[in-house]
This record gives structure tokens, sequence and C-alpha cells, in this order.
């Protein structure tokens, strides 16, 4: 697997990125106490926004890097 393959980190930003999916996602459950300052969050909190947050940061990376490549594969 290459770091740049933007349909793994895709797929990885639906499932893990997202997970658990109810009542709301995760990650914007934790962008939204960030976005509110943060106030009463733990290490655990933090560690949550990184796991979650890392496959949404990566996604970004890799289709950057395909577009300023000019890559073209379409599978």
């Amino acid at each position: 697997m290459k770091l740049d393959d933007w349909k793994f980190w895709g797929l990885a930003s639906l499932t893990l990125g997202l997970a658990p999916f109810f009542p709301e996602p995760h990650i914007w459950g934790k962008v939204k106490w960030i976005a509110g300052g943060a106030v009463g969050m733990s290490a655990m909190d933090w560690f949550d926004v990184v796991l979650h947050g890392t496959p949404w940061l990566m996604l970004v990376v890799a289709l950057i890097k395909n577009v300023i490549s000019g890559n073209k594969k379409t599978c």
C-alpha cells in the first residue's frame, strides 16, 4: 500500500474516521467540542481526535499528491 492511495484512505475515512456512526459520527462530535473551546477534554479525548482524524488527514494528503502529480489513474 502506498501512502498516496486515496481509495484506501477514502474507505478508512468512511469507516474508522466516522465510527461509531450513531447518534452522530464520533469525529464530528469531537470537532464540535474543540470548536466550542475544548473545555473538559481529557487526554483520551485528544487521542480519539488523532485516531479518528488521521484517515481524513491522510485522504486530503493523498488527494493533493495525486492532483499535483497529475495522476490520472481511475482504478
